[in-house]
């Protein structure tokens, strides 16, 4: 670095230091280079951006305490970068292992629920057609008793029966599978 691109900096540097709004300045002049230096680590753009965003956080809070020596303002953007980096990496794997770990911890669950309601479909399609209609309308397709009747052209009363066998006689055949 020359002579007068490092006064020129020393001078943004204190600058910045008495008036935080002042780092824009420095922002703007190592934003290229940090950026370039993550996105070659994190390699996904979004994580990339959220990590130099991060950098230049850090960084503005811990302006005041910067000390101006012969090493250049990018060497300590680039060690604060390093550890965003790593805290990124460190992060996600937490999150990572988190979610595995409730993947398999959910996954005997979901496999019993699933055979439940395979099951279960199973024992609606034994049920005689009218009972089979009125469920499927009801449950499946999330239909009020009055929409059930006029689509199959019977009474609210005579869905309300249809409906009460059928849940009757499913209680029976999953109590027969089921024990």
């Amino acid at each position: 670095m020359d002579r007068e691109t490092n006064d020129r900096e020393r001078l943004l540097i204190e600058a910045a230091q008495a008036d935080p709004s002042r780092f824009a300045e420095l922002y703007e002049s190592h934003f290229d280079r940090v950026w370039a230096f993550v996105i070659r680590r994190v390699r996904e753009r979004a994580a990339a951006q959220d990590v130099t965003s991060e950098v230049f956080h850090k960084a503005l809070k811990n302006l005041k305490s910067y000390e101006i020596r012969d090493v250049p303002f990018a060497a300590w953007l680039y060690r604060i970068a390093a550890n965003a980096v790593n805290d990124h990496f460190n992060r996600t794997a937490r999150e990572q292992s988190e979610h595995q770990r409730i993947v398999e911890s959910e996954a005997p669950h979901d496999i019993e629920h699933i055979e439940r309601r395979a099951s279960l479909f199973r024992c609606v399609e034994r049920l005689p057609a009218d009972q089979r209609r009125v469920l499927v309308m009801r449950f499946g397709e999330e239909r009020s008793i009055r929409e059930v009747a006029s689509a199959i052209g019977k009474s609210e009363g005579a869905v309300k029966q249809l409906q009460w066998r059928g849940l009757q006689s499913l209680r029976a055949q999953m109590g027969e599978n089921h024990g």
